[in-house]
């Protein structure tokens, strides 16, 4: 139940003094990170640059440039912030007092007909903002522009990151059909020789058909990379805002997955707070979740209008103006009783406000287990390219080897089968390999939010 009382305007506007205070919300300040991440392991080359231009492929560049141009999702947070903007413009328009015109027309109770009387003018109505209510709401309304504009900037970072990994994929994917070429041409030629040996009674049959199984089996991993660059390829269409289409064909002469270079320093687990976006969204939620706690206090202490009204009318259409009335007055209105409504109303934002602090620690500890691993991604890598780069030298000599011995009659064609699966084998791993250390620093510039766009 309220209650309404008439009270005088100095009076009521003393009462502004008693507005409801806003509780800090708890923040950065409040979360405890260690000096210095759990890995040792840095990326060369630190530099004041995009870390995409690490990879020094100017195509990745152009793509990712597009994208933060063209995306469809990040066009969409823009529009996003644009409306968050206006809905905090409005919020502010609701502390300047409001003014709408108003006119009487006198109507003839017996006839229905519009009678000679007409009256004009104007009604004023302001909140002088006593119980704080106001400025608690233009507070959530900043937060959540706030909130707006660190979601385009996330939605670039995760944009950036996204192109980046098809792009690696499609090189990936290139690069296995350029190997499986090889391969396919390597085990033609060994099923030519067994058949030569075949047909001179130098060999069995079974030695054709499990050379001839072999080449199979490799030809038969065409379709699923042809399908897997081409899901690549149609995603990287739709993050630069395109309609999808078949991917490039594959040249020989594309070159290798990029190497990453160096890029812009890590910084220390303290500057993710304000790096990472979705973790400035969390904050700015925080800020928007202690406002609604002043909000619903508001609702404890009494509210207070101030109405002004001014009348302008002669009594008839065609005459002057006579008469010119005006009317100021407030009234306060003063919560009684509500059953314990309002009260409730505050501690359930007090308890949300507690829930969104828990979930901002969560999401910091969450950021943190990205960055450590990647980091710990990128030192395996690094390391399994080196032994797959043996792996593969070694394989080389085996199957020369294997090979040679085998055309003098030393060798059974089971000891040049098994070399070449193991040097075909190692080949694509050491590409997968690469694929997989390239997404890994990948994922660690996007885990850090270093060079994200700033909106």
């Amino acid at each position: 139940m309220i209650g309404r009382v008439f009270v005088p305007i100095a009076g009521a506007l003393a009462l502004s003094a008693c507005a409801t205070p806003i509780p800090d919300a708890p923040g950065a300040a409040n979360v405890e990170l260690p000096q210095e991440f759990a890995s040792a392991y840095r990326p060369p080359l630190d530099r004041d640059a995009n870390w995409w231009e690490g990879f020094e492929d100017p195509r990745l560049n152009a793509l990712v440039e597009t994208a933060l141009i063209a995306n469809l999702d990040i066009a969409t947070t823009r529009e996003r912030l644009s409306a968050s903007r206006a809905l905090l413009r409005a919020a502010r328009g609701d502390r300047l007092p409001s003014i709408d015109g108003a006119a009487d027309v006198g109507i003839d109770a017996s006839s229905g007909d519009i009678a000679d009387t007409l009256s004009a003018g104007a009604v004023a109505l302001f909140d002088p903002d006593i119980s704080g209510r106001l400025s608690a709401q233009i507070e959530a309304a900043s937060a959540r522009a706030a909130a707006a504009e660190y979601l385009v900037a996330d939605q670039e970072r995760l944009v950036a990151a996204e192109v980046a990994r098809q792009y690696i994929e499609l090189r990936r994917t290139g690069e296995r059909l350029v190997l499986l070429g090889e391969s396919t041409r390597l085990q033609e030629q060994t099923l030519r020789i067994v058949t030569l040996r075949f047909e001179a009674g130098l060999s069995a049959n079974l030695d054709v058909r499990r050379a001839a199984a072999d080449l199979a089996q490799t030809r038969a991993q065409s379709g699923l990379l042809e399908l897997q660059r081409a899901r690549a390829a149609h995603a990287l269409a739709i993050l630069t805002g395109e309609v999808p289409r078949s991917a490039p064909p594959v040249d020989e002469d594309q070159g290798r997955i990029p190497a990453f270079a160096g890029g812009p320093p890590l910084g220390m687990p303290a500057d993710l707070l304000r790096r990472r976006p979705d973790l400035l969204v969390a904050e700015a939620d925080l800020l928007e979740a202690a406002a609604n706690v002043g909000i619903e206090r508001s609702d404890l202490l009494p509210s207070l209008t101030i109405t002004g009204r001014a009348l302008l009318g002669d009594g008839s259409f065609g005459g002057i103006v006579s008469d010119f009335l005006t009317g100021l007055g407030a009234a306060l209105d003063l919560p009684l009783f509500d059953g314990g409504r309002r009260r409730a109303e505050v501690d359930a934002a007090q308890f949300e406000l507690q829930a969104r602090f828990l979930e901002y620690r969560q999401g910091v500890l969450g950021v943190m287990g990205e960055v450590e691993n990647a980091l710990v991604g990128i030192e395996s890598y690094s390391q399994r390219n080196a032994d797959l780069t043996q792996a593969i030298t070694e394989s080389e000599r085996a199957f020369e080897q294997s090979n040679a011995l085998y055309r003098e009659g030393l060798a059974s064609l089971f000891d040049v089968l098994d070399s070449q699966r193991q040097l075909i084998s190692s080949r694509q791993a050491l590409i997968d390999s690469e694929a997989a250390l390239a997404a890994s620093f990948i994922d660690l510039y996007s885990a850090v939010g270093a060079s994200t766009p700033v909106v």
